[in-house]
């Protein structure tokens, strides 16, 4: 090419590719734009000490890297070699194109199983789909009754739901897709087609082209994506339905993960229910409290349990129970629902502890479970401002009373755990407690927490009785309050095991006389006082 930009010579190579201008026309009219700018950049600036660059551009779709040759033989004219890299660039763009819908799809997994939400799931879909794949996306859910949860999403804007009652029919491909068989090809739907409810309400314009994909889950399909991009824009390629559908698959699973996780949690809300300890205040004139902490902080249930079953009326006894499994966590709580389902059963024989412990051990030692447990019942009435207790001990831990003077006393009550042997051996021990008093059933996670100073004492049943001594003539609420905040600060962040507390206290406003003996309010009495009392 000279200076001014004419073609001065071309081998037949190149007249292909530049066809020889007609008659009275510029040769220039026969180089490219892009060409004939960098030649004139060229002529222009010169080349000094270094090497011109090569200019690049397309001739009839096909690309072309032109290589300029300059010298003093050459006279100011510029010999340019045009060599082709059409593929090479189609190359390069389809390496681009893949690495950028990988990060897509890595993006959409980060995001989507980030969160086990169905509706945060099914906004994000919507949202990256329209944002990546089309101008606005619609997510179809599965029917719920005669009616579809739709999620809408425009390119850059909120996602909305709605559920409709809508006809899948109309959508060609969409019925199916919900049903999870292959998609319809994007060219056989017809934009006309799409009915209003498929169109999110941000879209303005008419539909030039539609995708509708199918959300495989695992097992059950996970619902459909309709994509929709405006006329006027480009047309889906093939390529790009099946990034659609890679796409849809990566949601679909997101989507049923979710679903599946509702499920379960919903699944295990309605049996955690039945398994957590009941709250409970005053019953009949007698305050109770509890108080339960398991083995491990992400978890509500594990192996103690208690449960407070109220007397039809005032002059009927209430039934108290208090129990540890042996182990923690689900297996060991399945034994606690199992054992309180039992006792719950057992409630018309309450009056007889002893023949309720024995019923209870018979169904354990015929069922599935290895483990065994040890529990307290405690029968509680209040008459004459004073609330009389029968406590029968299963191989657990004794009962301690706490006295209006702060004293601490013993339930004198013995026996074997449940679940271990063929036979039940247990003594029933009775006691009175005055207004301001409170007997306390607690589980060893108490006084065998590990901690203090040293890191590895156990808190013992000796701190327990001495932090007693201080809640004389406390409500029940504060006193499995104080119990369980010394343990859990004598624990520190040690390790430990599940930790409960009921207390059954008569509140001070029992105004009732008080039985008396050797100076202090009554006390512990053996099985045979209290019927002699009854009689009397």
């Amino acid at each position: 090419m000279g200076r001014g930009g004419d073609v001065v010579e071309i081998n037949e190579a190149a007249r292909s590719i530049l066809p020889r201008p007609a008659d009275g026309d510029r040769p220039q009219r026969s180089v490219p734009s892009w060409l004939s700018d960098a030649h004139h950049r060229l002529t222009r600036t010169g080349t000094g000490s270094c090497p011109p660059e090569p200019a690049e551009g397309t001739i009839d779709e096909r690309t072309f890297r032109a290589h300029p040759t300059t010298g003093p033989a050459l006279d100011g004219d510029v010999v340019w070699w045009l060599v082709e890299d059409t593929d090479l660039r189609l190359t390069e763009q389809a390496l681009r194109s893949s690495r950028e819908r990988a990060d897509v799809l890595a993006e959409v997994s980060g995001v989507l199983l980030s969160s086990l939400n169905v509706d945060q799931c099914l906004d994000a879909t919507a949202r990256m789909a329209a944002g990546h794949l089309a101008d606005a996306a619609v997510v179809v859910a599965p029917a719920s009754g005669r009616r579809h949860a739709l999620t809408y999403a425009d390119d850059g804007g909120p996602a909305v739901r709605v559920t409709l009652e809508i006809d899948t029919g109309s959508v060609p491909g969409l019925a199916e897709a919900l049903q999870g068989f292959p998609p319809v090809p994007a060219r056989w739907i017809s934009p006309d087609d799409i009915p209003d409810w498929a169109v999110s309400p941000g879209f303005t314009g008419s539909i030039g082209s539609v995708i509708v994909a199918p959300l495989p889950g695992h097992g059950v399909p996970a619902g459909a994506l309709v994509l929709l991009r405006a006329d006027g824009h480009r047309a889906f390629s093939e390529g790009e339905e099946v990034f659609a559908r890679l796409f849809a698959a990566r949601a679909g699973a997101a989507l049923s993960a979710a679903r599946l996780y509702a499920e379960q949690s919903s699944i295990a809300a309605v049996l955690m229910r039945e398994l957590l300890p009941p709250t409970v205040r005053h019953v009949h004139g007698v305050g109770y409290a509890g108080r339960y902490r398991a083995s491990r902080d992400h978890e509500r249930i594990g192996g103690d349990f208690y449960d407070v079953h109220p007397g039809a009326d005032p002059s009927q006894e209430t039934l108290v129970v208090l129990g540890d499994v042996a182990g923690k966590g689900l297996e060991a709580a399945a034994l606690t629902g199992k054992i309180r389902s039992i006792l719950q059963a057992l409630l018309p024989l309450a009056g007889d502890h002893r023949r309720v412990l024995t019923l209870l051990n018979g169904a354990l030692l015929t069922s599935h479970h290895t483990r065994f447990a040890t529990l307290v019942l405690v029968s509680a009435r209040c008459r004459a401002g004073q609330v009389h207790l029968r406590v029968t001990s299963a191989g657990h831990l004794p009962a301690l009373i706490v006295r209006r003077d702060g004293q601490v006393e013993e339930v004198d009550t013995s026996g074997q755990l449940i679940g271990a042997l063929p036979q039940v051996n247990a003594r029933t021990a009775t006691a009175v407690l005055g207004p301001g008093e409170t007997c306390l059933l607690y589980t060893d996670g108490i006084t065998e927490a590990r901690g203090g100073p040293l890191g590895d004492q156990m808190y013992g049943e000796h701190r327990l009785r001495a932090a007693l001594a201080e809640c004389a003539r406390m409500p029940a609420e504060a006193v499995v309050e104080r119990v369980q905040m010394l343990a859990a600060q004598w624990l520190g962040g040690s390790r430990h095991d599940d930790m409960a507390a009921l207390a059954i206290t008569n509140p001070t406003n029992n105004r009732g006389r008080l039985h008396l003996v050797d100076g202090h309010t009554a006390r512990t009495r053996d099985a045979q006082d209290w019927t002699e009392e009854e009689g009397a």
